[in-house]
């Protein structure tokens, strides 16, 4: 085992793309490394739950098995109103024991790994950073999960204790959950992008558009034209912590596919550049984990 309890290990989330950083999380998986805070955002918040877990199977067919299984969305699902991502399916069926991929709820809960996993209430445009004690069931878990990672739009939006749900990556972080590790205590951050080094985010384009969709949701439609703002401002947070050597950054260097990929070669090709990735790089880990 490999102490990293001094450490907080963020995820940035962006759908399929976490198929690149699912090949990180194998190599820390592999190495058993402990840290001392897990969090994330949207598929993010799949990798935090994925993570303490401790499943390498899981983790790798979260990303590239699943996302290429039609019964997990698509036009099809889209069309008939289950969304393009088959949010019900995949985070609040799939996991269940007997079913396709199994999730190891015993495990999770056994562990004493602080988590932080955040949506934005749908009404209030809040955002909710759940902790362990909000999950202590597995349906309490995977319905937060789901909460996380709902893309207006393209999945039906979850209701729980009274309130609806979104995406996380509109509230206030616009995806990065690093600020709230900062303010759970924790000074060393070793957090993996998905997006490369120097990347900014831009604002809409038709935000007009935005409106008119979302006319029935007016705080989400304005949490998406604004993300931006706030994203980069996440951005420049972690960019400043880097600087001062409190926070390690991983950047794929080798990112081809979108946040909608579903081609099982692809995600498999994305899974491996993780995996060698790491590799490479992981050395430069283990100093800043020692530091």
């Amino acid at each position: 085992m490999i102490d990293a309890t001094n450490v907080a290990l963020v995820f940035e989330g962006g759908g399929m793309r976490n198929a690149y950083t699912a090949g990180c999380i194998d190599r820390l998986l592999a190495e058993d490394v402990k840290f001392g805070w897990v969090g994330g955002i949207s598929a993010g918040a799949t990798h935090t739950v994925n993570f303490l877990s401790r499943s390498r199977e899981r983790n790798r067919k979260s990303f590239v098995e699943l996302g290429a299984d039609p019964s997990t969305g698509g036009v099809k699902s889209f069309l008939r109103g289950t969304g393009y991502f088959n949010a019900e399916y995949i985070y609040e069926q799939i996991g269940l024991p007997d079913e396709a991929l199994p999730y190891d709820f015993e495990t999770f809960a056994a562990s004493d790994t602080p988590l932080r996993i955040a949506a934005m209430n749908a009404r209030t445009g809040e955002t909710i950073n759940w902790s362990r004690e909000d999950m202590d069931t597995m349906p309490k878990l995977m319905k937060r999960v789901r909460a996380s990672s709902t893309l207006p739009g393209l999945m039906p939006v979850p209701e729980f204790d009274g309130e609806e749900y979104v995406d996380g990556a509109l509230g206030e972080s616009g995806g990065l959950i690093t600020q709230a590790a900062l303010d759970d205590g924790f000074e060393k951050l070793l957090i993996l992008r998905t997006r490369p080094r120097g990347y900014e985010r831009k604002p809409p384009r038709s935000p007009q558009m935005i409106r008119r969709l979302l006319r029935n949701r007016p705080v989400v439609a304005e949490a998406m034209i604004t993300r931006h703002e706030r994203y980069n401002a996440s951005v420049a947070l972690i960019d400043k912590l880097e600087a001062e050597g409190k926070a390690h950054v991983f950047y794929p260097d080798r990112m081809k596919i979108a946040n909608t990929e579903r081609n099982f070669d692809r995600l498999e090709q994305a899974f491996n550049y993780g995996v060698v990735q790491t590799l490479n790089e992981w050395d430069d880990w283990m100093r800043f984990i020692e530091s």
